[in-house]
């Protein structure tokens, strides 16, 4: 084992996984918060995420396949539910629900694919025009629960959580790294692993890499998405999550869970929100006027919700070339951000591959290594 403990920058998601992962296999472990793990200005707070198998690309579900035993182990370990099972649809020409069905198919995923008629006898609140997916192994994650369990587990089996330390950045220290906080202190490590989400972008050149990684590390974009919650004009009708792909707008619900009272959807335009250089810009305003593009939205497709939101939040997407996760390591510094708006479903797992790249400087999982297929790293 080192002599400086393995540092955690971020306790969202991807690093509370990390830090189960790590301390369970008895390394030493400091996670550094810059506010409280699951806080409103990062991308895992609130109660409701989409957990859904359907890709078109099949590795991402044969990836959700190995991450959903991760949950299993989580709840069993926590005691309770993390995961709130809804179903899910796929929907819309641009979505292509038949060659997502192929795509389930071939993974053994149970799955329907029934037509407009069929799906709107069994959810009238909405509109179809088309063909529509449904599987039901898919629901909804608590994703702050999700973390505050994570990092439970993980102090719990030795690792060290350090609130409101904000770290600024990261020097080589010898064969160790120092970690500097915007106070002043301090942290000696043996490596370093980055899941600042959204503030990836204002903290890369202040990482210690060398400049040929930078150079090459991948454009990151930030946006301030936001999400609108509607009431159920039928309280008592169980709703699905559900994602509707068209020409002119991608939308995506799922029951809102504790962020919307526990009685309203939660409905948001994917990739719809502002770009912004990197969380420090978010401002946690929502903008009129596409507030007033998802309201339009749900009065023309979504018959079953009251199209008069009563609830609002923003959050943010950190989003990689093609949406691909980065789970990537320099010499000791290992950056995570499996983000791109579909990352919270692979939590569990992400902590896998992550403690794999840590330990044993290979994940498994080439495709998320940018900067080792760009620069030999």
């Amino acid at each position: 084992m080192p002599n400086h403990p393995i540092a955690i920058i971020g306790a969202g998601l991807a690093g509370a996984a990390t830090a189960w992962q790590l301390a369970r296999r008895g390394y030493d472990v400091v996670v550094l918060e810059r506010s409280t793990p699951a806080n409103e200005d990062g991308s895992s707070h609130g109660s409701a995420r989409i957990l859904r198998y359907t890709y078109p690309d099949p590795f991402y579900t044969a990836l959700m396949i190995d991450a959903r035993r991760g949950w299993d182990e989580l709840e069993d370990l926590r005691g309770e539910r993390l995961i709130t099972p809804t179903g899910s649809i796929d929907y819309g020409a641009s979505r292509d629900p038949a060659g997502l069905a192929a795509v389930l198919a071939d993974a053994r995923v149970p799955h329907e694919l029934l037509t407009a008629a069929e799906a709107s006898a069994r959810w009238p609140g909405f509109a179809f025009d088309g063909p529509v997916l449904w599987h039901e192994n898919a629901g909804v994650i608590d994703a702050e629960q999700a973390v505050h369990t994570m990092i439970g587990l993980a102090v719990g089996a030795g690792a060290e959580l350090r609130h409101n330390w904000t770290a600024v950045r990261v020097l080589p220290h010898g064969d160790d790294y120092l970690i500097e906080s915007e106070a002043g202190d301090t942290v000696l490590a043996s490596q370093v692993v980055v899941a600042a989400g959204g503030w990836l972008p204002a903290l890369l050149g202040s990482l210690g890499l060398p400049q040929q990684a930078i150079d090459a590390f991948p454009t990151l974009q930030v946006r301030q998405e936001q999400a609108l919650h509607f009431p159920y004009r039928d309280p008592s009708a169980a709703w699905p999550t559900f994602i509707n792909k068209r020409a002119d707008i991608q939308v995506y619900g799922l029951p809102g869970g504790r962020d919307a009272g526990l009685r309203g959807q939660k409905v948001a335009e994917y990739n719809g929100g502002r770009v912004i250089g990197s969380a420090l810009d978010h401002d946690h305003i929502v903008d009129p006027a596409r507030r007033d593009r998802l309201v339009e939205y749900v009065a023309e497709t979504l018959p079953g919700l009251v199209p008069e939101p009563y609830a609002e939040t923003t959050c943010l997407f950190t989003n990689a070339p093609d949406d691909e996760f980065i789970i990537d390591r320099i010499d000791g510094v290992t950056i995570l951000s499996p983000c791109s708006g579909h990352g919270a479903k692979f939590a569990p797992l992400i902590g896998q591959l992550a403690a794999a790249l840590v330990t044993r400087a290979d994940s498994g999982v080439s495709r998320f290594r940018p900067l080792a297929a760009r620069i030999g790293a």
